[in-house]
């Protein structure tokens, strides 16, 4: 499967992409695409699984979605976005 999680800051997209390297869970860096939106413009696209739930800074990321045929499939959303 693959993943795309937006942020509200930069700071917040490479925390992510560093837990998700600590997981060995394949991801990079990259422009928030613009089918979605995203605060910042940086959003962490990654492949496999996601990172634990645990380890998820839920004040930091505005949305993660599943990418498939037709798009995306959120997975999560900020209540306040």
């Amino acid at each position: 499967m693959k993943y795309i999680a937006t942020f509200y800051s930069h700071f917040g997209a490479i925390r992510f992409k560093r837990l998700c390297d600590a997981q060995n869970i394949t991801a990079k860096v990259m422009p928030v695409p613009r089918d979605l939106s995203s605060s910042c413009g940086t959003c962490v696209k990654c492949e496999g699984d996601l990172i634990a739930q645990s380890d998820i800074h839920e004040d930091e990321i505005e949305q993660i979605v599943e990418i498939i045929d037709t798009g995306y499939r959120i997975i999560y959303k900020a209540e306040n976005s």
